[in-house]
C-alpha cells in the first residue's frame, strides 16, 4: 500500500492543453437552420474578441448548419460568405451536409433518411411550401433538391473540412475512433461516431471539440469537449472559445 502511495505522488500532473501561441479559436456548435440564434451568438463572439488583447481570431464551425431548423438556407449563406471573405472562418461537414449532398447526388438511401431527419425544414428555407412538400414524393424531392439548393451552397457544402488540428486540440463533427492515429481516422468515424467515442474515457492524442451529440449543457472530459446543446429546441447554441490554456463557453 505505501509503494503504492509513493508511486501515486511520482506521477506527473495532468498535462494542461494549450492552443497555439498568439491564436483565439472560438468553436460553434451544431447550428441545425437556426440563424436565429447563430446571429447572435456570432454577436456575443466578436464583442468577446475585442475586450481582449489582440490576438489572430479563428471561428470554427463543427458542422451540422442543415435541418430541424427553420433557416437552413440563411445558416448556409451566411457561413458561406464569412468563409469567403476570411480564411480564419473554416466549418466542418457534419453528416447532415453528407445526407443533403448524397441526396442531391440521387442516393436513395440517403434521400429517405433525408426526409426523416429534418429534410422537410431545410427544403422549406429554401422556398418549398409546406402543401408542395408533403405532395412529392421520393423521386420528386430529389428533383426538387437539385432545383432550389444553389450551385454556391453545393459548392460550400461540398469543400467543408474534414477535420481541424490546432495546439492540443482536435476539432470533429461527431469524434474520432479510440485508438487511431488522428492522421488516419475515417471521414465515417468524424461525421457519425457515437459510443465507441463517448464511452471512451481514457487520454487522446489531442483533446477532440465536438458536436453531433446532444446534451443539455457542454460537456468538458479531460479528453472531449462537447458543445452540441440542441439548439433546434433548446433556444441554446453554444460556443467555446480557446486561447493559451484558457477555456470560456458562450451561449445564447
Amino acid at each position: 500500500m505505501l509503494a503504492k502511495l509513493l508511486n501515486l505522488r511520482k506521477r506527473a500532473p495532468d498535462v494542461v492543453p494549450v492552443m497555439e501561441a498568439g491564436v483565439r479559436v472560438y468553436a460553434i456548435g451544431d447550428i441545425h437552420g437556426r440563424l436565429d440564434l447563430l446571429d447572435r451568438l456570432l454577436a456575443q463572439v466578436e464583442a468577446d474578441h475585442a475586450a481582449r488583447a489582440p490576438a489572430q481570431r479563428h471561428i470554427i464551425f463543427l458542422g451540422d448548419l442543415v435541418d430541424r431548423g427553420p433557416d437552413s438556407a440563411g445558416v448556409v449563406e451566411r457561413i458561406r460568405v464569412l468563409a469567403a471573405g476570411d480564411p480564419n472562418v473554416r466549418c466542418l461537414m457534419g453528416n447532415h451536409e453528407e445526407i443533403l449532398l448524397r441526396s442531391i447526388d440521387g442516393d436513395d438511401k440517403a434521400l429517405r433518411l433525408f426526409c426523416r431527419i429534418g429534410g422537410r425544414e431545410t427544403m422549406m428555407s429554401y422556398g418549398v411550401s409546406a402543401q408542395d412538400y408533403e405532395r412529392l414524393d421520393y423521386a420528386e424531392v430529389e428533383e426538387r433538391l437539385k432545383a432550389i439548393v444553389p450551385a454556391t451552397h453545393r459548392d460550400f457544402l461540398s469543400s467543408l473540412d474534414e477535420m481541424i488540428v490546432m495546439g492540443d486540440y482536435a476539432f470533429v463533427h461527431a469524434g474520432i475512433r479510440p485508438g487511431v492515429p488522428i492522421a488516419e481516422q475515417k471521414m465515417a468515424e468524424t461525421r457519425w461516431i457515437r459510443d465507441p467515442f463517448l464511452d471512451h474515457r481514457a487520454p487522446l492524442e489531442k483533446v477532440v471539440v465536438h458536436g453531433h451529440t446532444v446534451a443539455d449543457e457542454a460537456e468538458i472530459l479531460p479528453h472531449r469537449i462537447g458543445i452540441d446543446t440542441g439548439a433546434y429546441e433548446s433556444d441554446r447554441l453554444t460556443a467555446l472559445m480557446l486561447e493559451d490554456a484558457e477555456r470560456v463557453l458562450f451561449s445564447t
